[in-house]
C-alpha cells in the first residue's frame, strides 16, 4: 500500500480550510471545554469552602444532574425537530400542507414533554440502581419545578430553532449548544451565592435560578420554597412567549426569502 505524504496533507489542509469557514466548528473546540471547566469549578469550590457542612451533597449533585436531563431534552426535542426536517429536505412540504406553525409548535412541544418525562423517570431509576439514591425522596414538591424545567427547555428550543429556520444548516449545533449555555449560571449543582456578583445577577434574572435554589432548599429543609416556584413561573411564561413568538417571526422572514434555501 503506498502512502504519499502529500495526498494526506491534502486532507489535513481541505480540513483546516473548512474550519476556517465554519467557525462554529471551530468554536466548539472552545466552548466545550471552557463550559466543563467553569462548571465544575465552581462546583468544586463550593464543596470545598463547605467541606463537611452540605447534608445530602451527593444526592443534591445527583437531582441537580437528572434534573437538567429535563432541560436538555425539552430544548432538544424542539430544535432536532426543525433541523430533521432540513435534514430530510421535507420542511417545503411540511408547511405547504395545512399545518400551521402555531400547530407545528403545540405538536414538538407536547411530543417533547412525553419524551421528557420518560428521560426524568429513565435518569431516576439509573441513579436509583448504581447510587442507592432516590431523588424522588422531595415526593409531590418535585411536580411543578420539573414542569418548569420543561417550559425552560421549551424556551431554549424555540430560541434555537429560531436561528435555525432563519440560517439553515450553519445554526445546526445549536440543539446541542443552546440549553447548556445557561448551565452555569443556573446553580444546578451549586448555590446561586457561588457565583460572583456579575454572574450572580444574570443567574436572578433566569428561571432556573429559582427552580434549583427552591430543589436544594426542599432536600435541606423539607419545605416548599413558594416564593422561588412563583418567580420561576412568571419568568418561565414570559420568555416562553417572548421565544415562541421570536420563532414565529423569524420564521415568516424565512418563508419570505424562500424555504428551499435551507
Amino acid at each position: 500500500m503506498n502512502i504519499a505524504l502529500h495526498r494526506i496533507w491534502a486532507v489535513m489542509l481541505r480540513n483546516m480550510l473548512s474550519e476556517k469557514r465554519n467557525l462554529i466548528r471551530l468554536t466548539d473546540a472552545i466552548y466545550w471545554p471552557t463550559m466543563d471547566i467553569i462548571l465544575w469549578g465552581l462546583t468544586s469550590t463550593w464543596m470545598r469552602n463547605n467541606q463537611l457542612q452540605i447534608p445530602n451533597i451527593v444526592l443534591v449533585i445527583m437531582s441537580g444532574l437528572v434534573m437538567w436531563q429535563v432541560v436538555m431534552r425539552a430544548n432538544y426535542e424542539i430544535s432536532i425537530s426543525m433541523m430533521e426536517e432540513m435534514w430530510h429536505k421535507s420542511l417545503i412540504n411540511l408547511f405547504a400542507s395545512p399545518l400551521t406553525v402555531t400547530e407545528w409548535v403545540i405538536g414538538c412541544m407536547l411530543n417533547g414533554l412525553i419524551k421528557t418525562i420518560f428521560v426524568l423517570f429513565f435518569g431516576a431509576g439509573v441513579v436509583w440502581l448504581l447510587y442507592a439514591l432516590n431523588i424522588f425522596t422531595m415526593g409531590w414538591m418535585i411536580i411543578p419545578f420539573v414542569f418548569s424545567l420543561i417550559m425552560f427547555g421549551w424556551t431554549t428550543g424555540f430560541l434555537g430553532s429560531s436561528l435555525i429556520i432563519y440560517y439553515g444548516q450553519k445554526a445546526s449545533n445549536l440543539p446541542w449548544v443552546m440549553a447548556f449555555l445557561f448551565t452555569p449560571v443556573s446553580g444546578v449543582y451549586y448555590p446561586i451565592a457561588t457565583l460572583p456578583g456579575w454572574a450572580q445577577k444574570i443567574a436572578y434574572a433566569l428561571p432556573t435560578a429559582y427552580i434549583f435554589e427552591g430543589m436544594r432548599s426542599i432536600i435541606f429543609t423539607g419545605q416548599m420554597p413558594y416564593r422561588e416556584l412563583f418567580i420561576s413561573f412568571c419568568l418561565n411564561v414570559t420568555y416562553l412567549i417572548g421565544s415562541i413568538s421570536l420563532f414565529i417571526f423569524m420564521f415568516e422572514r424565512s418563508r419570505n426569502r424562500g424555504l428551499d434555501r435551507l
